[in-house]
């Protein structure tokens, strides 16, 4: 019985919600990934694309509340979401044509593009907090558990609680629909196999007649959907503040770069590694311990670094990768 209260605290505070960021992490990655592929540049703005782009979809949320218009048992964010990305795609698209397009014209350095992109980061900061303010927000409705702890703990009778919470789950599920549409979008379609070509290539698929406008054009509009879908499931799952999506940059760069700079497949490996460490080591493993050996009561936590330490993982991690392994684990270009 106690070996299976351990499990069900592992799962409860690690797997479960270690899981679930890690998704949101992977989905990040993949917009930093897809933008450092084909564009060429590191994208420092990316984290404020997703609060500016979850922000947007807060204001239209609310909006479809003040009407009536709810999605049920599931978050009214869902419906609100298409409407964000389309906003923010619009937003992005408007800065590439101001500002990373002369960059392009001139066959830039890619260094001074992700200089540039460290302003156009700040700047995407300050609408934000014009855009929705400073405050933490929560915007999820519907139901709040799959499982609540109360009702685990009398079905099954044991003393450690099982929670999940519905947006875990829809993060999940999201996420999954989100990555297998990309993966088939540029496996199966003419303009993801330009882009996938344009990739490899930019010279030899501009001679092949490939239409580079038109490759930067989609190569943006997803990278804004990635960012939208991502931070509107962190704000669900946890709350929405912009500053938070600032702090998030880090383990989303640190979860592509582990994976492999340009790598979809790596973004998502990437995108778990992060979560799981991150989660793992600033977990309290002292309730786990005196299940696995009843009758030790350690005088610590057991805790290797406080929760406020956490993005110090991602930074260790980045560095160790960086330092021996710099093209990933799954070999995209090299940093």
């Amino acid at each position: 019985m106690d070996l299976l209260n351990a499990f069900i605290a592992v799962l409860n505070y690690v797997i479960v919600p270690a899981t679930a960021y890690g998704a949101q992490l992977a989905l990040g990655a993949l917009g930093v990934t897809l933008i450092y592929g084909i564009l060429r540049f590191s994208n420092f703005a990316h984290g404020d694309t997703m609060a500016f782009g979850t922000g947007l979809t807060i204001l239209v949320t609310w909006g479809l509340q003040a009407m009536g218009i709810s999605f049920g048992p599931l978050p009214t964010a869902l419906l609100a979401l298409p409407f964000g990305i389309a906003l923010t795609a619009l937003f992005v698209l408007g800065t590439d044509r101001v500002v990373y397009r002369y960059y392009r014209k001139v066959r830039a350095a890619p260094v001074y593009i992700t200089m540039v992109s460290v302003g156009v980061m700040f700047v995407m900061n300050g609408l934000t907090r014009v855009l929705i303010g400073v405050d933490e927000i929560r915007f999820a409705d519907g139901e709040r558990f799959l499982i609540s702890a109360r009702e685990f703990k009398t079905i099954t009778g044991l003393a450690e609680p099982l929670a999940i919470r519905s947006t875990q789950a829809i993060t999940l599920v999201t996420a999954g629909l989100v990555v297998w549409a990309l993966f088939w979008f540029l496996a199966k379609t003419r303009t993801g196999k330009s882009m996938r070509a344009y990739s490899d290539n930019e010279d030899l698929a501009l001679l092949s007649g490939i239409d580079p406008n038109k490759v930067v054009m989609v190569t943006w509009i997803i990278a804004a959907a990635l960012a939208t879908i991502a931070g509107t499931l962190y704000g669900l799952d946890k709350s929405f503040k912009a500053f938070n999506y600032f702090q998030l940059l880090l383990p989303i760069f640190a979860a592509a770069i582990v994976g492999g700079l340009g790598n979809p497949l790596g973004a998502i490996a990437g995108g778990f590694v992060i979560a799981y460490s991150e989660v793992a080591v600033t977990y309290a493993w002292k309730k786990v311990a005196m299940y696995l050996v009843p009758g030790w009561e350690p005088e610590g936590l057991l805790q290797l670094l406080s929760t406020e330490y956490k993005f110090a993982v991602s930074f260790a991690i980045l560095i160790i990768v960086l330092l021996f392994k710099p093209t990933g684990l799954f070999k995209g270009k090299s940093v």
